[in-house]
Protein backbone atom coordinates (compact mmCIF):
# COMPACT_ATOMS: atom_id res chain seq x y z
CA UNK A 1 0.00 0.00 0.00
CA UNK A 2 1.91 3.34 -0.99
CA UNK A 3 1.09 6.49 0.06
CA UNK A 4 2.37 9.43 -2.56
CA UNK A 5 2.17 13.06 -0.97
CA UNK A 6 4.67 16.10 -2.33
CA UNK A 7 5.67 18.51 0.12
CA UNK A 8 7.18 22.33 -0.51
CA UNK A 9 9.83 22.54 2.10
CA UNK A 10 12.92 24.85 2.83
CA UNK A 11 15.34 23.23 0.54
CA UNK A 12 17.78 21.33 2.41
CA UNK A 13 21.21 22.62 3.44
CA UNK A 14 22.97 21.48 0.31
CA UNK A 15 20.60 23.62 -1.75
CA UNK A 16 19.67 26.40 1.17
CA UNK A 17 21.54 28.89 -1.07
CA UNK A 18 18.16 29.08 -3.37
CA UNK A 19 14.97 29.61 -1.96
CA UNK A 20 13.00 28.71 -5.16
CA UNK A 21 13.96 24.75 -4.67
CA UNK A 22 10.85 22.96 -4.51
CA UNK A 23 11.41 19.68 -2.24
CA UNK A 24 9.32 16.82 -2.22
CA UNK A 25 9.20 13.86 -0.53
CA UNK A 26 7.31 10.50 -1.64
CA UNK A 27 6.39 8.31 0.78
CA UNK A 28 6.07 4.34 0.75
CA UNK A 29 4.55 1.79 3.02
CA UNK A 30 6.04 -1.67 2.13
CA UNK A 31 6.17 -5.16 3.25
CA UNK A 32 9.10 -6.13 5.48
CA UNK A 33 11.89 -7.61 3.65
CA UNK A 34 11.34 -5.44 0.05
CA UNK A 35 14.10 -4.30 -1.85
CA UNK A 36 13.77 -0.35 -1.93
CA UNK A 37 16.05 0.67 -5.26
CA UNK A 38 18.77 2.76 -3.41
CA UNK A 39 19.61 6.75 -4.62
CA UNK A 40 21.89 5.41 -7.44
CA UNK A 41 18.92 3.35 -8.72
CA UNK A 42 16.58 5.97 -8.35
CA UNK A 43 18.22 8.47 -10.17
CA UNK A 44 18.40 6.51 -13.09
CA UNK A 45 15.94 6.64 -15.94
CA UNK A 46 13.34 4.08 -14.43
CA UNK A 47 14.12 3.97 -10.81
CA UNK A 48 11.65 6.14 -9.18
CA UNK A 49 8.61 4.17 -11.67
CA UNK A 50 10.19 1.13 -10.28
CA UNK A 51 9.62 1.76 -6.77
CA UNK A 52 6.23 2.83 -7.75
CA UNK A 53 5.31 0.03 -9.28
CA UNK A 54 6.78 -2.12 -5.77
CA UNK A 55 4.32 0.10 -3.79
CA UNK A 56 1.37 -0.65 -6.10
CA UNK A 57 1.91 -3.94 -6.74
CA UNK A 58 2.72 -4.43 -3.12
CA UNK A 59 -0.27 -6.61 -0.76
CA UNK A 60 -2.07 -4.22 1.07
CA UNK A 61 -0.21 -3.41 4.69
CA UNK A 62 -3.89 -3.52 5.94
CA UNK A 63 -4.69 -7.28 6.33
CA UNK A 64 -5.38 -10.03 8.80
CA UNK A 65 -3.07 -13.28 9.13
CA UNK A 66 -4.84 -16.06 6.93
CA UNK A 67 -5.58 -18.17 9.89
CA UNK A 68 -8.08 -15.04 11.66
CA UNK A 69 -10.82 -16.62 13.36
CA UNK A 70 -13.79 -15.59 14.91
CA UNK A 71 -15.77 -12.21 14.53
CA UNK A 72 -12.37 -10.33 13.70
CA UNK A 73 -11.74 -12.73 10.45
CA UNK A 74 -14.55 -10.50 8.62
CA UNK A 75 -13.09 -6.87 9.19
CA UNK A 76 -10.47 -6.83 6.77
CA UNK A 77 -9.16 -9.21 4.09
CA UNK A 78 -7.28 -12.08 5.20
CA UNK A 79 -3.70 -11.86 3.90
CA UNK A 80 -3.22 -14.49 0.47
CA UNK A 81 0.01 -16.16 2.26
CA UNK A 82 0.33 -18.29 5.36
CA UNK A 83 1.72 -16.69 8.33
CA UNK A 84 4.92 -18.70 9.84
CA UNK A 85 4.47 -20.66 12.96
CA UNK A 86 6.42 -22.82 14.50
CA UNK A 87 4.52 -26.00 15.44
CA UNK A 88 6.06 -27.94 18.60
CA UNK A 89 6.23 -32.37 18.04
CA UNK A 90 4.32 -34.06 20.86
CA UNK A 91 7.05 -35.61 22.91
CA UNK A 92 7.70 -39.25 22.92
CA UNK A 93 8.78 -41.75 25.10
CA UNK A 94 6.43 -41.17 28.51
CA UNK A 95 3.81 -43.53 29.43
CA UNK A 96 0.33 -42.80 28.19
CA UNK A 97 -1.05 -40.86 31.22
CA UNK A 98 1.89 -38.51 31.37
CA UNK A 99 1.75 -37.63 27.47
CA UNK A 100 1.12 -33.99 27.62
CA UNK A 101 2.22 -31.12 24.86
CA UNK A 102 4.97 -28.58 26.04
CA UNK A 103 3.72 -24.47 26.92
CA UNK A 104 3.57 -22.60 24.40
CA UNK A 105 5.50 -19.73 23.96
CA UNK A 106 4.58 -16.80 25.30
CA UNK A 107 7.78 -14.62 24.73
CA UNK A 108 9.07 -13.73 21.57
CA UNK A 109 12.25 -11.39 21.15
CA UNK A 110 13.22 -8.61 18.17
CA UNK A 111 15.65 -11.51 16.58
CA UNK A 112 12.79 -14.19 16.77
CA UNK A 113 10.82 -11.78 14.96
CA UNK A 114 12.96 -11.30 12.01
CA UNK A 115 13.95 -14.58 11.47
CA UNK A 116 10.85 -15.93 11.65
CA UNK A 117 9.24 -13.25 9.66
CA UNK A 118 12.42 -13.60 7.13
CA UNK A 119 11.88 -11.99 3.77
CA UNK A 120 8.64 -12.52 2.70
CA UNK A 121 6.73 -13.55 5.91
CA UNK A 122 3.86 -10.61 6.43
CA UNK A 123 2.86 -12.90 10.16
CA UNK A 124 5.05 -14.92 12.65
CA UNK A 125 3.28 -17.00 15.17
CA UNK A 126 5.28 -18.95 17.59
CA UNK A 127 2.05 -19.61 19.52
CA UNK A 128 -1.50 -17.98 20.30
CA UNK A 129 0.23 -16.29 22.38
CA UNK A 130 3.43 -14.39 20.83
CA UNK A 131 3.34 -13.30 17.41
CA UNK A 132 4.89 -10.44 14.89
CA UNK A 133 4.38 -8.33 11.81
CA UNK A 134 5.99 -5.03 10.57
CA UNK A 135 5.94 -2.59 7.68
CA UNK A 136 8.61 -0.51 5.68
CA UNK A 137 8.61 3.18 5.20
CA UNK A 138 10.76 4.33 2.27
CA UNK A 139 10.52 8.27 1.65
CA UNK A 140 12.39 9.48 -1.40
CA UNK A 141 13.44 13.44 -1.29
CA UNK A 142 13.23 15.49 -4.90
CA UNK A 143 15.01 18.47 -5.76
CA UNK A 144 12.84 20.09 -8.29
CA UNK A 145 11.52 16.83 -9.48
CA UNK A 146 14.89 15.00 -9.21
CA UNK A 147 15.87 12.49 -6.60
CA UNK A 148 18.67 13.84 -4.48
CA UNK A 149 18.03 11.78 -0.98
CA UNK A 150 16.43 8.52 0.15
CA UNK A 151 15.49 7.76 3.85
CA UNK A 152 13.72 4.55 5.31
CA UNK A 153 12.86 2.98 8.58
CA UNK A 154 11.44 -0.52 9.72
CA UNK A 155 8.68 -1.19 11.93
CA UNK A 156 7.97 -4.33 13.79
CA UNK A 157 5.48 -5.31 15.92
CA UNK A 158 5.76 -8.11 18.62
CA UNK A 159 2.78 -9.20 20.64
CA UNK A 160 3.29 -11.52 23.83
CA UNK A 161 0.84 -12.36 26.30
CA UNK A 162 1.76 -14.22 29.69
CA UNK A 163 0.39 -17.76 30.59
CA UNK A 164 -3.05 -16.91 32.25
CA UNK A 165 -3.54 -12.95 31.84
CA UNK A 166 -5.60 -10.90 30.41
CA UNK A 167 -2.54 -8.38 29.14
CA UNK A 168 -1.13 -8.59 25.78
CA UNK A 169 1.15 -6.46 25.56
CA UNK A 170 2.70 -5.04 22.04
CA UNK A 171 6.72 -3.83 21.74
CA UNK A 172 7.57 -2.03 19.09
CA UNK A 173 10.90 -1.74 17.36
CA UNK A 174 12.15 1.07 14.85
CA UNK A 175 14.92 -0.42 13.04
CA UNK A 176 17.34 -0.09 9.89
CA UNK A 177 16.77 3.78 10.39
CA UNK A 178 18.69 5.05 7.26
CA UNK A 179 19.10 7.87 4.96
CA UNK A 180 21.90 8.49 2.02
CA UNK A 181 21.71 11.59 -0.07
CA UNK A 182 20.74 15.15 0.56
CA UNK A 183 17.32 14.33 3.14
CA UNK A 184 15.69 16.37 5.80
CA UNK A 185 14.94 12.93 6.97
CA UNK A 186 16.75 13.85 10.97
CA UNK A 187 14.10 16.30 11.88
CA UNK A 188 10.76 14.00 10.09
CA UNK A 189 8.41 13.79 12.75
CA UNK A 190 7.21 10.43 13.43
CA UNK A 191 3.67 9.25 15.02
CA UNK A 192 3.27 5.83 16.71
CA UNK A 193 0.19 5.08 17.65
CA UNK A 194 -1.63 1.10 18.75
CA UNK A 195 -5.24 1.36 17.03
CA UNK A 196 -8.48 -0.55 18.09
CA UNK A 197 -10.58 0.24 15.28
CA UNK A 198 -13.67 -2.40 16.10
CA UNK A 199 -14.67 -4.51 19.02
CA UNK A 200 -17.08 -7.37 19.60
CA UNK A 201 -19.34 -6.77 21.44
CA UNK A 202 -18.97 -2.91 20.80
CA UNK A 203 -19.39 -2.10 24.66
CA UNK A 204 -16.25 -4.15 25.59
CA UNK A 205 -13.70 -1.15 27.27
CA UNK A 206 -9.74 -1.35 27.82
CA UNK A 207 -7.03 -0.41 30.19
CA UNK A 208 -4.34 0.68 28.75
CA UNK A 209 -0.61 1.26 29.68
CA UNK A 210 3.14 1.33 28.70
CA UNK A 211 5.18 4.09 27.24
CA UNK A 212 4.17 4.82 23.62
CA UNK A 213 6.16 7.43 22.60
CA UNK A 214 3.25 9.36 20.51
CA UNK A 215 5.58 11.75 18.10
CA UNK A 216 8.92 12.12 17.88
CA UNK A 217 11.80 12.83 15.45
CA UNK A 218 13.62 10.77 13.12
CA UNK A 219 17.18 11.24 14.95
CA UNK A 220 15.04 10.96 17.74
CA UNK A 221 13.77 7.23 17.53
CA UNK A 222 17.03 6.18 15.74
CA UNK A 223 18.49 6.30 19.58
CA UNK A 224 15.32 5.48 21.75
CA UNK A 225 14.12 2.72 19.04
CA UNK A 226 11.97 0.32 21.57
CA UNK A 227 8.43 0.91 23.13
CA UNK A 228 5.74 -0.78 24.09
CA UNK A 229 1.72 -0.95 24.72
CA UNK A 230 -0.03 -3.05 27.22
CA UNK A 231 -4.04 -3.69 26.25
CA UNK A 232 -6.30 -5.29 29.11
CA UNK A 233 -9.88 -6.02 28.68
CA UNK A 234 -12.14 -6.87 31.72
CA UNK A 235 -14.36 -10.14 31.99
CA UNK A 236 -17.91 -10.24 31.98
CA UNK A 237 -18.66 -8.12 29.26
CA UNK A 238 -18.73 -10.38 26.26
CA UNK A 239 -21.51 -13.65 26.06
CA UNK A 240 -21.25 -16.07 23.25
CA UNK A 241 -22.62 -19.69 25.01
CA UNK A 242 -20.59 -21.42 27.34
CA UNK A 243 -18.06 -18.53 26.57
CA UNK A 244 -17.25 -14.74 27.83
CA UNK A 245 -15.57 -13.70 24.25
CA UNK A 246 -14.34 -10.10 23.86
CA UNK A 247 -12.47 -9.92 20.19
CA UNK A 248 -10.93 -7.07 18.81
CA UNK A 249 -8.71 -5.73 16.10
CA UNK A 250 -5.40 -4.11 17.42
CA UNK A 251 -3.65 -1.75 14.56
CA UNK A 252 -0.50 -0.57 14.87
CA UNK A 253 -0.93 3.13 13.04
CA UNK A 254 2.30 5.32 11.66
CA UNK A 255 1.89 8.72 10.43
CA UNK A 256 4.90 10.94 9.17
CA UNK A 257 4.86 14.72 9.31
CA UNK A 258 7.55 17.01 7.29
CA UNK A 259 10.30 19.03 9.04
CA UNK A 260 9.82 22.52 9.91
CA UNK A 261 9.01 25.25 7.45
CA UNK A 262 7.64 22.95 5.30
CA UNK A 263 4.19 22.65 3.66
CA UNK A 264 1.84 19.30 3.64
CA UNK A 265 0.39 18.27 0.50
CA UNK A 266 -1.46 14.53 1.28
CA UNK A 267 -1.60 12.28 4.05
CA UNK A 268 1.77 10.53 4.74
CA UNK A 269 -0.05 7.66 7.22
CA UNK A 270 0.30 4.01 7.31
CA UNK A 271 -2.38 1.74 9.19
CA UNK A 272 -0.67 -1.35 9.39
CA UNK A 273 -1.17 -5.19 9.71
CA UNK A 274 -4.24 -6.32 12.26
CA UNK A 275 -3.25 -8.27 15.02
CA UNK A 276 -6.72 -10.12 16.05
CA UNK A 277 -6.86 -10.14 19.38
CA UNK A 278 -9.17 -11.96 22.04
CA UNK A 279 -9.94 -11.93 25.56
CA UNK A 280 -12.28 -15.35 27.24
CA UNK A 281 -13.53 -16.72 30.17
CA UNK A 282 -14.92 -19.92 30.92
CA UNK A 283 -15.71 -22.82 33.46
CA UNK A 284 -13.82 -25.09 31.07
CA UNK A 285 -11.20 -23.41 30.60
CA UNK A 286 -7.90 -22.47 32.90
CA UNK A 287 -7.82 -19.41 35.25
CA UNK A 288 -11.47 -19.91 36.06
CA UNK A 289 -12.75 -18.51 39.11
CA UNK A 290 -15.23 -21.69 38.79
CA UNK A 291 -18.32 -21.83 41.73
CA UNK A 292 -21.02 -20.78 38.86
CA UNK A 293 -19.44 -17.27 39.16
CA UNK A 294 -20.48 -15.94 35.34
CA UNK A 295 -17.38 -13.84 35.58
CA UNK A 296 -14.75 -15.36 35.48
CA UNK A 297 -10.96 -14.20 35.31
CA UNK A 298 -9.86 -15.52 32.20
CA UNK A 299 -7.16 -14.39 29.76
CA UNK A 300 -6.06 -13.48 26.39
CA UNK A 301 -4.64 -14.67 23.49
CA UNK A 302 -4.56 -14.05 19.71
CA UNK A 303 -7.57 -15.18 17.06
CA UNK A 304 -5.27 -17.56 15.04
CA UNK A 305 -6.46 -20.70 14.14
CA UNK A 306 -4.07 -23.07 16.30
CA UNK A 307 -1.97 -26.37 15.11
CA UNK A 308 -2.47 -29.81 17.03
CA UNK A 309 0.99 -31.94 15.91
CA UNK A 310 0.58 -35.55 15.86
CA UNK A 311 3.77 -38.14 14.81
CA UNK A 312 3.51 -41.51 13.03
CA UNK A 313 7.34 -41.64 14.34
CA UNK A 314 8.43 -45.09 16.02
CA UNK A 315 8.03 -44.36 19.53
CA UNK A 316 5.59 -42.02 19.59
CA UNK A 317 2.71 -42.84 21.99
CA UNK A 318 0.12 -41.34 19.81
CA UNK A 319 1.07 -43.40 16.49
CA UNK A 320 -1.30 -45.07 15.72
CA UNK A 321 -3.97 -42.23 15.95
CA UNK A 322 -1.75 -40.40 13.13
CA UNK A 323 -1.34 -42.98 10.97
CA UNK A 324 -5.70 -43.27 11.00
CA UNK A 325 -5.82 -39.26 10.60
CA UNK A 326 -2.94 -39.64 7.56
CA UNK A 327 -4.66 -42.14 6.20
CA UNK A 328 -7.78 -39.90 6.27
CA UNK A 329 -6.23 -37.10 4.91
CA UNK A 330 -4.57 -38.97 2.19
CA UNK A 331 -6.63 -41.75 1.20
CA UNK A 332 -10.16 -41.35 2.41
CA UNK A 333 -11.58 -44.12 -0.04
CA UNK A 334 -9.68 -46.10 2.16
CA UNK A 335 -11.42 -45.56 5.31
CA UNK A 336 -14.33 -46.17 6.89
CA UNK A 337 -17.57 -45.88 6.65
CA UNK A 338 -17.71 -45.95 2.46
CA UNK A 339 -18.51 -42.11 1.14
CA UNK A 340 -17.52 -41.64 -2.39
CA UNK A 341 -17.18 -37.96 -1.92
CA UNK A 342 -15.02 -38.06 1.82
CA UNK A 343 -13.19 -35.34 2.94
CA UNK A 344 -12.63 -34.29 6.04
CA UNK A 345 -11.81 -31.24 7.80
CA UNK A 346 -9.36 -29.94 10.20
CA UNK A 347 -6.45 -29.89 7.04
CA UNK A 348 -6.23 -26.46 6.05
CA UNK A 349 -7.00 -23.07 7.81
CA UNK A 350 -10.48 -22.87 5.28
CA UNK A 351 -12.37 -25.96 7.04
CA UNK A 352 -10.95 -25.78 10.66
CA UNK A 353 -11.96 -28.14 13.16
CA UNK A 354 -14.31 -26.36 16.36
CA UNK A 355 -14.42 -27.92 19.70
CA UNK A 356 -17.67 -28.51 21.78
CA UNK A 357 -17.82 -28.72 25.15
CA UNK A 358 -21.54 -30.04 24.87
CA UNK A 359 -21.87 -33.04 26.18
CA UNK A 360 -24.74 -34.07 24.24
CA UNK A 361 -22.75 -33.57 21.30
CA UNK A 362 -20.04 -34.97 22.45
CA UNK A 363 -22.03 -38.20 23.38
CA UNK A 364 -23.73 -38.26 20.35
CA UNK A 365 -20.19 -38.49 17.77
CA UNK A 366 -18.85 -41.22 20.06
CA UNK A 367 -22.10 -43.46 19.90
CA UNK A 368 -22.16 -42.93 16.00
CA UNK A 369 -18.06 -43.72 15.37
CA UNK A 370 -18.74 -46.80 17.79
CA UNK A 371 -21.78 -47.36 15.63
CA UNK A 372 -19.72 -47.72 12.56
CA UNK A 373 -16.90 -49.70 13.84
CA UNK A 374 -19.13 -52.64 14.98
CA UNK A 375 -20.50 -52.26 11.49
CA UNK A 376 -17.35 -53.13 9.66
CA UNK A 377 -15.35 -54.58 12.55
CA UNK A 378 -17.79 -56.66 14.26
CA UNK A 379 -19.16 -56.13 18.10
CA UNK A 380 -16.18 -57.84 19.27
CA UNK A 381 -14.19 -55.09 17.46
CA UNK A 382 -11.92 -54.28 20.62
CA UNK A 383 -10.46 -57.66 20.53
CA UNK A 384 -11.50 -57.82 24.29
CA UNK A 385 -10.73 -54.78 25.39
CA UNK A 386 -7.36 -53.91 24.29
CA UNK A 387 -8.94 -51.92 21.29
CA UNK A 388 -10.68 -48.76 21.15
CA UNK A 389 -13.12 -47.37 18.34
CA UNK A 390 -10.54 -44.50 17.13
CA UNK A 391 -12.47 -41.40 14.92
CA UNK A 392 -11.37 -38.43 13.34
CA UNK A 393 -12.68 -35.77 13.39
CA UNK A 394 -12.28 -36.27 17.18
CA UNK A 395 -15.96 -36.85 19.38
CA UNK A 396 -14.91 -33.04 21.16
CA UNK A 397 -15.52 -31.38 17.94
CA UNK A 398 -18.81 -30.03 16.08
CA UNK A 399 -17.60 -31.80 13.22
CA UNK A 400 -17.40 -35.53 14.99
CA UNK A 401 -19.38 -38.50 13.33
CA UNK A 402 -22.82 -37.24 14.80
CA UNK A 403 -22.78 -33.61 12.62
CA UNK A 404 -25.05 -34.87 10.05
CA UNK A 405 -27.90 -35.57 12.99
CA UNK A 406 -27.68 -32.30 14.14
CA UNK A 407 -26.92 -30.31 10.90
CA UNK A 408 -29.08 -31.75 7.65
CA UNK A 409 -26.63 -29.90 5.29
CA UNK A 410 -23.66 -31.10 6.78
CA UNK A 411 -22.05 -34.65 4.71
CA UNK A 412 -23.26 -38.18 5.89
CA UNK A 413 -20.62 -40.00 6.78
CA UNK A 414 -17.91 -37.36 6.05
CA UNK A 415 -15.52 -38.92 8.90
CA UNK A 416 -13.44 -42.17 9.62
CA UNK A 417 -13.33 -45.09 12.21
CA UNK A 418 -10.55 -47.52 13.04
CA UNK A 419 -9.89 -49.93 16.16
CA UNK A 420 -6.73 -49.17 17.56
CA UNK A 421 -4.79 -50.44 20.38
CA UNK A 422 -6.24 -48.63 23.73
CA UNK A 423 -2.71 -47.38 24.48
CA UNK A 424 -2.80 -45.14 21.74
CA UNK A 425 -5.87 -44.08 21.43
CA UNK A 426 -5.54 -43.01 25.13
CA UNK A 427 -2.43 -41.01 24.28
CA UNK A 428 -3.80 -39.12 21.68
CA UNK A 429 -6.40 -38.20 23.67
CA UNK A 430 -4.49 -37.34 26.45
CA UNK A 431 -2.37 -34.90 23.88
CA UNK A 432 -5.95 -33.33 22.67
CA UNK A 433 -6.48 -32.15 26.05
CA UNK A 434 -3.54 -31.21 26.83
CA UNK A 435 -3.75 -28.71 24.09
CA UNK A 436 -6.90 -27.40 24.21
CA UNK A 437 -6.32 -26.63 27.56
CA UNK A 438 -2.94 -24.84 27.02
CA UNK A 439 -3.93 -23.12 23.78
CA UNK A 440 -7.33 -21.62 25.32
CA UNK A 441 -9.39 -23.44 22.22
CA UNK A 442 -13.02 -22.35 22.77
CA UNK A 443 -16.00 -23.69 21.88
CA UNK A 444 -17.98 -22.76 19.10
CA UNK A 445 -17.53 -21.05 15.52
CA UNK A 446 -15.45 -18.12 16.88
CA UNK A 447 -12.12 -20.42 17.32
CA UNK A 448 -11.06 -23.21 15.10
CA UNK A 449 -7.64 -25.45 14.94
CA UNK A 450 -5.95 -27.94 12.47
CA UNK A 451 -4.17 -30.85 12.92
CA UNK A 452 -0.66 -31.73 11.02
CA UNK A 453 0.63 -34.87 10.93
CA UNK A 454 4.50 -35.36 10.80
CA UNK A 455 6.76 -38.34 10.51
Amino acid sequence: MATTVALLLAAPSAAQADESMDVEVESYVLPLGSTAPSLEELQSQHGMELLRDMAQDAESIAELPNETVGPAAAYAPLARQPSRSTPVDPPTGKPAPMVALPEPAHTMTLDECKKGLGSTNKFYFSSRFAACSGASFVQTWLVNGRPAGVSMFNVRVVGTIPKNSRTIKFTYYFTEMESQGTTEAAAMKIGTKGKIPQSWPSKARYTRGGNMPGTKTFAELKVLRTFNETVNAKPGRGSRGTTDLIAAVYQPSITITPPPNATLTGDLKGDLFILPSRWDAAGYLANSTGGGNPVKKGAASFAYIGTLVYSTKAGAEERAVAQHIKTAFTKPEDTKPYMSAKKVPGQTAKEPLHRTVNKTRRTDNRKAAVKQCKRYWGANYTHGGVRECDEYPFATTYEGAAEHDHDADAKKFNFSVKPIAKEDNGAAGNLLRSFYAKNRIIDGTDDGFIVKIVS
